[in-house]
C-alpha cells in the first residue's frame, strides 16, 4: 500500500503504504453512522461486462451513495461496481469482498485480473465483488488541473534534488495543493477514508447481503480494518493482506515515513539475485557481491541526479529519481527483478539507451493524481513546517541513502487548504475474532514492523501468517503456496491457525 503508491497495482503514495478513519464514522456525533445505516441504498443493475483474461460472467453496474453523509438525501456520487456470481449455488456462502489498494486503486481492474484465480481458490462458493472507490476510474472523480509534469510519479514522489536540495519540491507541492484546492471542489473534499469505508456499508445493502467475507490488499487492509471496527458485526471471514502501522495520528504520513526502512530491508533480496552467478548466463550480472550491487546502484543514482540520460521516451530523461522510483515499484515482486538489471545496465552503457516503464515514463490521469493525494490529504493533518520537513528529509538521507530521503520529505499535504473532517478509527481488539493477516517479511511498501503494529492493535481478533520472503501483496500473488493454502482454507471453510503461523520460502 502504497501512499502515493500504487503502479500499475501501485497508485502512488507509498504507497505508499495503512491505518485509521473516523472515531465515531460521524462528525460530531452519531449522525453519520445513522445515515449509512438508516438509509437504504439503491438496487443495482448488472450488465455484463468481460473482457479477455478476465473472469467469465463478470458484471458491472452502478451504486449512488451520498457526497456528503450528513446530508444522506443530498447530492449523490457514483461508484463503479462489479461481480462474478458463484458457480455452485447450492454450496453458496456468500460475497467476498475485493477491496483495492491504493489510495487509487481500481477495484473493478482488480476483479477482472483476480477474479478467475480466486474463483477457483474458491471454488465457486462466493459471489467475487468489488467497486472503484470514489475518485477512481469508472466512479465519479474529481481533478486538480494539474500540468502534465506536476503528474509524473517521479514527481509526485518528492525526490530531493542532487545534494538533497527541496526548493523543487516545496514549489511543487504549493502549485499543486493550490490547484486541488482551486479546482477539486465538494468531490475532492469527499475523498477520504472515512467515506470509503460508509461506501462499503452501503453497497453491502445494495447486495441484500447481512455479512460480507473480504480480502484487502496493501492501503485495502486499512480500509477494511476500519470496516471491521466500525461495523464488527457486518464482517463473516476478514483477509487483511500486506497491512501497515495503523497509528491514527500519522495515517498515511506513517505509512510514507516507513518506506524508507522498509527499501532497506527489501534491497538485498535484489543485490543477492544480481550478484548470482546464474546471472551471467543470463547477461544480468551486475556485480560479484551484493554489496557492490548497492554501491553500484547508490552510485549511479547520484550520478543521473545530476547528469539525466536519454531514455526510449521523447523528452522524459532517465533522473535519478526516476530510477528510485522505478526500483519502488520494481521491488514488489521477484519476477520484476530482469526488468530492474536492464534497466541499470542501459542506464551504465553509454551506447544504451535506457527503456522507461510506462508508470514511470508517462505522466498519471489528472483524476488518478487527484484521488491519490486527497485520500492522503484529507485523512489526517501534516506538519506545516519548511524547516521541519528539511531536518527530516536530511536525517532519513543519511540513515537510508537508498530511498534518498523521499519518505520524509515535503508533499501537497503540508501546503493543503482544508483540515480533516474527521478524526481517523483506531483501530482496536474490540470485536469478532475472524480476521487472518498475511504479510512478507521483506515487504518494500508496507514494513512487516508495521503490520506487527497492526497485529498486536488487533489482539486476539486476528491470526498473522508471515511469509519468509520479500515482496508486496502475498496472496494469489508471490507464489507462495503455503501462504495461500493459509488463506485459502480460511476463506473456504472457516478454519484459521490457532496461533500466528510462519512460511518459509
Amino acid at each position: 500500500m502504497t501512499t502515493y503508491r500504487n503502479i500499475s497495482q501501485r497508485a502512488l503514495v507509498l504507497a505508499l503504504s495503512v491505518a485509521a478513519v473516523a472515531g465515531s464514522l460521524a462528525v460530531g456525533g452519531s449522525g453519520v453512522a445513522a445515515a449509512v445505516e438508516g438509509q437504504g441504498a439503491r438496487g443495482i443493475v448488472w450488465e455484463p461486462c468481460g473482457q479477455v483474461g478476465g473472469p467469465v460472467g463478470q458484471e458491472c453496474g452502478e451504486l449512488e451513495v451520498p457526497l456528503d453523509y450528513r446530508k444522506p438525501g443530498g447530492k449523490q456520487v457514483t461508484l463503479a461496481v462489479s461481480r462474478v456470481r458463484g458457480e455452485r449455488p447450492g454450496a453458496r456462502r456468500g460475497v467476498l469482498l475485493m477491496i483495492p489498494g491504493g489510495p487509487g486503486g481500481s477495484g473493478v481492474q482488480a476483479l477482472t485480473r483476480k477474479g478467475a484465480a480466486l474463483q477457483r481458490e474458491m471454488d465457486g462458493a462466493y459471489d467475487l465483488v468489488s467497486f472503484d472507490p470514489r475518485g477512481v476510474g469508472g466512479s465519479t472523480t474529481a481533478s486538480c488541473g494539474l500540468d502534465a509534469d506536476d503528474r509524473y510519479l517521479a514527481n509526485m514522489r518528492s525526490w530531493p534534488g542532487p545534494d538533497g536540495e527541496i526548493g523543487e519540491n516545496l514549489a511543487r507541492s504549493r502549485r499543486t495543493a493550490e490547484a486541488c484546492d482551486e479546482n477539486g471542489g465538494p468531490v475532492l473534499r469527499s475523498l477520504t477514508s472515512a467515506n470509503e469505508v460508509r461506501d462499503i456499508e452501503r453497497f453491502r445493502q445494495a447486495l441484500g447481503e447481512e455479512k460480507l467475507s473480504a480480502w484487502g490488499t496493501s492501503y485495502g487492509t486499512y480500509i477494511g480494518a476500519v470496516y471491521a471496527q466500525k461495523y464488527p458485526s457486518r464482517t463473516d471471514r476478514w483477509v487483511l493482506d500486506s497491512s501497515g502501522d495503523p497509528d491514527s495520528t500519522r495515517v498515511e504520513r506513517g505509512w510514507m515515513a516507513n518506506t524508507s526502512r522498509a527499501v532497506e530491508d527489501r534491497f538485498p533480496d535484489f543485490a543477492a539475485w544480481a550478484a548470482h552467478p546464474d546471472r551471467e548466463a543470463e547477461g544480468l550480472r551486475l556485480a560479484e557481491r551484493p554489496s557492490d550491487v548497492r554501491s553500484l546502484y547508490l552510485t549511479l543514482a547520484a550520478k543521473l541526479d545530476r547528469e539525466p540520460k536519454e531514455s526510449t521516451t521523447e523528452g522524459n530523461p532517465l533522473t535519478g529519481g526516476m530510477l528510485r522510483q522505478a526500483f519502488l515499484g520494481g521491488l514488489y515482486a521477484d519476477t520484476n527483478f530482469p526488468q530492474l538489471a536492464r534497466l541499470v545496465q542501459a542506464a551504465q552503457d553509454p551506447a544504451a539507451t535506457p527503456v522507461l516503464t510506462p508508470d514511470v515514463a508517462q505522466p498519471a490521469r489528472d483524476e488518478d493524481a487527484a484521488v491519490t493525494m486527497a485520500v492522503v490529504c484529507n485523512d489526517v493533518r501534516w506538519p506545516s513546517s519548511v524547516a521541519g520537513y528539511a531536518r527530516a528529509m536530511k536525517d532519513d538521507r543519511a540513515r537510508y541513502p537508498l530511498t534518498a530521503g523521499m519518505p520524509r520529505n515535503v508533499l501537497p499535504c503540508a501546503f493543503w487548504k482544508t483540515g480533516p473532517a474527521e478524526k481517523p478509527t483506531r483501530i482496536t481488539d474490540r470485536g469478532p475474532s475472524n480476521i487472518l493477516m498475511i504479510q512478507s517479511l521483506r515487504d518494500p511498501s508496507t514494513p512487516y514492523f508495521g503490520a506487527l503494529k497492526m497485529r498486536e492493535a488487533l489482539g486476539d481478533r486476528a491470526r498473522l501468517v508471515t511469509v519468509d520472503q520479500g515482496g508486496h501483496g502475498m496472496y494469489l500473488a508471490n507464489g507462495n503456496a503455503c501462504g495461500d493454502s493459509k488463506v485459502t482454507t480460511f476463506l473456504k471453510t472457516g478454519e484459521r491457525p490457532e496461533k500466528d503461523v510462519y512460511c518459509a520460502s
